[in-house]
């Protein structure tokens, strides 16, 4: 089964319908015990990342996230989510992440239209599991104004918008995409596929 955690900050019925289209079981849950005995868990994201590494913080989810990552158990932070994963976020002021990876979101600073809205393409910087069956040059969703900035091993994939940036990564049992997988076309379908398939 796959937990889908309900914080109160993120796109949780899109997930769920994409997830449920696939066959692939599933639940929106705020429930510490079931997001602990589920296979996998998706931290999804809408938002500020001051609000939301708060609200994870003072439900206690942050501990729980650490030890579904400990318990080797896949976990995938989508837009916002993903941001989450890593050390500190410059949106509005510094923030602390959950430090699952290094690395550090800052603003896209780029003479083009902010927030980066719509399809964008993907180039694949090695072949991870979640991207099984999506070629470097297929399009996916994106709606944000923040990025990773980081040239670590574990980018799977790019985009480029003004600048070139990571949007995906792959690190152990650790997953996290920038763009919208259940906005995404075949494509998303295919990432959320992947990741239902792993265990």
């Amino acid at each position: 089964m796959i937990a889908i955690i309900d914080y109160g900050m993120g796109n949780l019925s899109s997930v769920k319908n994409a997830l449920d289209y696939l066959g692939l079981e599933n639940k929106i849950t705020a429930d510490k015990e079931e997001i602990a005995s589920a296979d996998r868990v998706i931290l999804p994201g809408v938002g500020a990342f001051a609000d939301a590494i708060a609200t994870l913080r003072e439900g206690g989810y942050d501990s729980l996230i650490g030890k579904i990552v400990a318990d080797g158990k896949p976990l995938l932070g989508i837009c916002l989510g993903y941001q989450l994963l890593f050390e500190k976020s410059w949106e509005f002021g510094e923030y602390d992440g959950l430090g699952l990876l290094p690395g550090e979101i800052k603003k896209l600073d780029v003479p083009l239209k902010i927030p980066h809205v719509g399809w964008n393409s993907l180039w694949k910087a090695f072949d991870s599991r979640l991207f099984k069956g999506v070629n470097t040059g297929q399009y996916v969703y994106f709606v944000h104004s923040y990025y990773l900035d980081s040239a670590a091993d574990f980018v799977s994939c790019y985009t480029e918008y003004g600048v070139k940036f990571p949007v995906s990564i792959e690190k152990d049992n650790i997953f996290g995409v920038q763009f919208h997988p259940e906005k995404s076309g075949k494509a998303g379908l295919q990432i959320l596929k992947n990741f239902g398939d792993m265990r």
